[in-house]
């Protein structure tokens, strides 16, 4: 049985977050900027062919996450949740301040595509091992009684990380002119990544190894070699193959969270300005204040989790989305502030109910010894099949179509496949993670579960 030291759980759940907020500050920015981004490295006469050339460079990252899953996802299993982490945190960094140097076409031409595309390969490379660590770092760590908790703040650093991004952008939209923006304001945001990657490495570095991992290492030194011996050739297939069935839920998960996730943070800014005409700053800021209210509300979902289960708390959001996704987005296509705050309002609730779940439910579904590996790869394929393509796939759907229906259609159908994977999955709340011990908050909670422990077996 684990009793956790409640400093170092802060410490844990504080690096972790930053690091989701420092890859969720770039995804803000990028989604808030996407119209100057065009202006800057994809110029055309067309401001459509513009927006899906930049979105084309944001979803390009998404190809490579996968791969970044199977390196650092079996490496965390292998070497340490805590090494990996700063080894993602230190390429994010550097991807992400890269672009802010870069010179746009007008000064070299087609190679500030090339770059910009580079620069977003490294960012996906390093990401891939981000979210599955982060979310496998703060489980291992936190007591059974408050994973849904803590976790959520995982995603509260997302939250953190795209207001602090989104709000830049639109402080500077409001404060530059189109010509000073475009020449040099859109860089700052950017450039802001080097220092936060230094302090969030320094934190990281601090930490120490999650119970959970330091436990599995003391058993393979132990223990027979033979075992030992094992345990270090788990690699890809077993990661994947062994894991079948958990993998599948874990896509289908993945797939109803980012879906939404990214058509409302990432997709909606650029939904109401291009599509739907609308003022973009009044856009932005409103977008920015359903983020403010999300944040209000996560650790208290986070909790309701924690009592009351991961699965009714993520059940409801499918059925949210299945039932209100139309309904929200014809209030939000009605043009008025008031309708188009509603509309985002109740989509951000619903949002609520798997940013709030899943950094618990997710890590769940997975033993122990390749946890960290098997949640990067499932996370990362789910996330780059539907989650981070959405802004591109829908763009093209309206496109093609000429239906601006198509963002609640798409919603609907990834709250249809989510449905089924809760109605498949385990209830995980206020229980041990799969092949680790009960983790408790003090000595007197360790002498309770043991006694309860003791009776069961007894009877």
């Amino acid at each position: 049985m684990t009793v956790v030291d409640p400093a170092m759980v802060k410490r844990a759940v504080s690096a972790a977050a930053l690091g989701n907020a420092m890859e969720w500050f770039d995804f803000g920015v990028y989604s808030y900027i996407a119209v100057t981004l065009g202006h800057v490295f994809f110029p055309s006469g067309n401001p459509t062919a513009q927006l899906l050339s930049t979105f084309g460079a944001f979803a390009a990252a998404f190809l490579v996450r996968p791969i970044g899953g199977m390196v650092f996802g079996p490496l965390g299993d292998k070497i340490g949740r805590q090494k990996i982490l700063a080894i993602t945190m230190i390429m994010m960094a550097a991807g992400t301040f890269s672009i802010g140097l870069i010179p746009s076409y007008a000064s070299i031409g087609v190679g500030a595509p090339v770059l910009l595309l580079v620069a977003r390969l490294v960012q996906g490379f390093s990401t891939g091992g981000e979210y599955g660590g982060a979310s496998t770092f703060i489980a291992e760590y936190a007591p059974d009684k408050k994973r849904g908790f803590l976790g959520s703040w995982l995603e509260f650093g997302t939250l953190a990380g795209y207001v602090g991004g989104a709000g830049l952008v639109t402080l500077m939209t409001a404060l530059l002119s189109t010509d000073d923006l475009n020449s040099w304001g859109w860089r700052i945001p950017f450039l802001i990544a080097g220092p936060m990657g230094i302090i969030g490495l320094y934190l990281r570095m601090r930490l120490e190894e999650t119970p959970a991992f330091a436990q599995l290492e003391k058993e393979a030194r132990t223990k027979e070699k033979a075992r030992r011996e094992a345990e270090k050739r788990i690699g890809i297939r077993e990661m994947i193959f062994g894991q079948w069935r958990s993998m599948l839920l874990c896509v289908g998960l993945v797939l109803v969270f980012n879906v939404t996730d990214y058509m409302l943070l990432s997709y909606m800014p650029s939904y109401l300005t291009s599509e739907l005409k609308y003022d973009e700053t009044h856009g932005l800021l409103v977008v920015l204040a359903v983020m403010v209210l999300m944040m209000g509300v996560q650790p208290f979902a986070g909790r309701l989790t924690d009592r009351f289960g991961r699965r009714p708390v993520i059940g409801a959001g499918c059925v949210g989305f299945l039932v209100l996704s139309v309904p929200a987005l014809l209030l939000i296509r009605q043009g008025s502030l008031a309708a188009i705050a509603l509309g985002m309002a109740a989509l951000g609730l619903l949002l609520v109910t798997f940013t709030a779940a899943m950094p618990s439910a997710l890590p769940a579904l997975f033993p122990t010894k390749v946890r960290y590996g098997s949640l990067s790869i499932g996370f990362n394929v789910s996330v780059s099949l539907f989650g981070g393509t959405t802004p591109l796939v829908v763009t093209a759907l309206i496109g093609a179509t000429g239906n601006k229906m198509m963002p609640a259609y798409y919603m609907m159908a990834a709250a249809v496949i989510g449905g089924i994977a809760v109605l498949l999955m385990s209830e995980s709340a206020r229980k041990p993670l799969p092949g680790s011990p009960p983790a408790v908050e003090t000595e007197a909670e360790a002498r309770e579960v043991r006694s309860a422990a003791t009776a069961g077996s007894a009877a």
